[in-house]
């Protein structure tokens, strides 16, 4: 049997290298959170060979005095804590000084560097001279590393193609540059330059660094979030619902500047997306939360990509709300010029934004009678009166006001020109053309109108029936209707179990008043054994209100006066999310004069 003995020191480092040091991304992001870490406002990062090469990355941060050289390349060396305390308030985003000796251990690493109070610079080869040598360069450090992996070849051979590694090192950039926007970045690869980066300071800058980094079109998408509480601030920015992914990749969430995945935060945000995103689809947003240290706990993961929350159900309320809330307020006008609500100019929409083979269920009903009280139209007069002034606004001789002097009495989503179809309301804006589907817009305006109804009322008001509905169901779901009879009277349904198979609707939602009662019961029980027993109901209401807003909702084929589809353009502009359905496809679509012209070629 093998005795028992110390490890040699070379060993440990490798061991503790197969930790930190995955690919050469992981060298990267360790020595750029260095460089962070020592208050640098420019770094830049030279890669050959995907990093296999070399890996160089300089800044102009404090620097490492010279009898210092030798003992940062030390296991467990580190100028960021001092004492156990110090664990339970790191707002560094290194501490356990294992990054340079685990590289060093597996690379041939050189450091160079020069403090405030430097003539010149001194520099150390890693495990050759232990002596620092004099070097010409500027104050702060530079260090590069060689060779990553020759001395382990069972390592290197896992190392994939330079493309994809060096794919790697450019999504770490994203995500750090992200983070630190007031720090200038350049990144270059085999001498070319991938990324020029000024430091950010003020919103429109950070704006073109979010277009460089992600994209025009996601940058013109965005909602500046900024939230606040005693202990927590949430500051960033999130796409409009209608800028959607197929993956998740463009999700970046920071706390305290530290990229993070964490179970919490991801079902927070998810949630705060739920009724406006495109079943399938994933939001995108560039987010940092801010948290006193002693409430977070980083040093749960070697690579410290996780963290632990020592309130966790306030930092998920606290995200949901400031989120969901910011979505909320959302108003056309800032939607209007967005590349989201713009009609693409080449090719098809994967979606159709109208679901054409939906039962028409709700024929006979007009917008005008689902309305809960008396229209109130954003701007001054009646809806005859708006009517009146568009017609006098567009006869030929005062044509010109549309574009001058009436500019500030022109709603976002203009006046209505004509219905398309019994599907689509076209209407004319200071923009140009905006096209509305009626049946998605009505849908979340009755979906927004229940779900106030609950806040406002604990329940949802109930219309008896003139004549009770019965129901043959399944023993199942009459066994549902029995158990959570109250939880469906809190929907607006008074619905009752009468024999085995059988229940009983006594009254409906009064919103709902002329919907199709059995559909929409059939739906909500669906729903309800879908989603489990009655203590889940709760986390589904929305789901349920958003199934009872469709059987609701204004039908395809269904003719609107101008009263009221000018009555839809205005409950738009002022109902929450109106931007998507509760199923989140668009509910309407912005063509300016520019693409108009384009199409028919005015001007070329």
């Amino acid at each position: 049997m093998p005795f028992i003995h110390t490890l040699a020191s070379h060993l440990v480092n490798q061991i503790a290298a197969g930790e930190v040091v995955e690919r050469p991304a992981s060298v990267v992001k360790e020595l750029v959170e260095n460089s962070l870490d020592a208050k640098a406002t420019s770094i830049e990062i030279e890669i050959e060979s995907g990093g296999s090469k070399l890996i160089r990355v300089s800044d102009n941060g404090i620097g490492i005095h010279k009898d210092e050289l030798n003992l940062a390349l030390s296991r467990h060396a580190t100028s960021k804590i001092r004492e156990l305390n110090d664990l339970e308030k790191i707002d560094s985003l290194g501490f356990r000084g294992e990054a340079l000796p685990s590289i060093a251990s597996v690379s041939r690493l050189n450091i160079c560097s020069a403090t405030a109070n430097d003539v010149h610079a001194w520099q150390l080869d890693a495990g050759k001279d232990p002596l620092p040598q004099p070097h010409a360069l500027r104050e702060g450090t530079a260090i590069e590393v060689f060779d990553l992996f020759y001395n382990v070849p069972a390592r290197k051979k896992f190392l994939r193609t330079e493309n994809t590694e060096f794919k790697h090192i450019e999504a770490l950039f994203k995500s750090i540059s992200l983070s630190h926007p007031q720090v200038a970045f350049r990144l270059t690869h085999n001498q070319k330059v991938i990324y020029q980066l000024r430091a950010a300071e003020d919103e429109s800058q950070q704006r073109q660094r979010l277009a460089q980094l992600c994209g025009k079109e996601f940058a013109a998408s965005l909602v500046a979030i900024s939230a606040q509480s005693e202990l927590i601030s949430l500051q960033g920015w999130a796409a409009l619902p209608t800028f959607n992914r197929s993956q998740a990749d463009m999700q970046y969430f920071y706390v305290n500047q530290r990229a993070i995945k964490d179970k919490v935060v991801s079902h927070a945000l998810r949630q705060a997306y739920q009724d406006v995103l495109f079943h399938g689809r994933h939001a995108a947003f560039v987010l940092s939360l801010q948290i006193d240290p002693k409430q977070v706990d980083v040093n749960v993961h070697p690579q410290k990509h996780e963290v632990r929350f020592r309130d966790s159900r306030l930092v998920h309320n606290f995200l949901y709300r400031s989120l969901n809330q910011a979505l909320a307020e959302v108003q056309p006008e800032q939607q209007i010029n967005s590349p989201a609500f713009a009609l693409p100019q080449t090719g098809n929409e994967t979606q159709s934004i109208i679901d054409t083979q939906a039962p028409l269920a709700f024929n006979s009903a007009t917008y005008s009678q689902l309305k809960p009280g008396q229209f109130k139209p954003a701007s001054q007069g009646s809806v005859q009166e708006q009517i009146q002034a568009y017609s006098r606004l567009i006869s030929p001789a005062d044509a010109e006001l549309f574009t001058t002097t009436e500019n500030e009495q022109i709603p976002p989503l203009g006046f209505a020109l004509a219905q398309l179809k019994g599907i689509y309301i076209l209407a004319e804006n200071q923009q140009g053309l905006i096209l509305v589907d009626m049946h998605a817009a009505h849908e979340r305006i009755v979906y927004e109108r229940l779900k106030q109804n609950l806040v406002d009322e604990k329940q949802v008001i109930s219309q008896p029936l003139l004549v009770p509905l019965t129901l043959n169901v399944s023993v199942a779901e009459a066994d549902l209707v029995e158990a959570q009879e109250s939880e469906l009277a809190s929907l607006g349904l008074q619905l009752q179990r009468r024999s085995i198979e059988q229940v009983q609707l006594r009254s409906m939602p009064a919103l709902l008043a002329r919907a199709d009662a059995e559909g929409l019961v059939r739906d909500i029980l669906s729903d309800l054994l879908e989603h489990g027993r009655s203590e889940r109901i709760s986390e589904y209401q929305n789901e349920i209100l958003s199934s009872m807003a469709c059987h609701g909702s204004v039908r395809a084929n269904r003719r609107l006066s101008n009263d009221e589809m000018n009555a839809l353009l205005r409950d738009i502009e002022q109902t929450e999310r109106s931007g998507q359905c509760n199923h989140g496809r668009p509910t309407w679509k912005q063509i300016s004069l520019d693409q108009l012209d384009a199409m028919f070629k005015r001007g070329q």
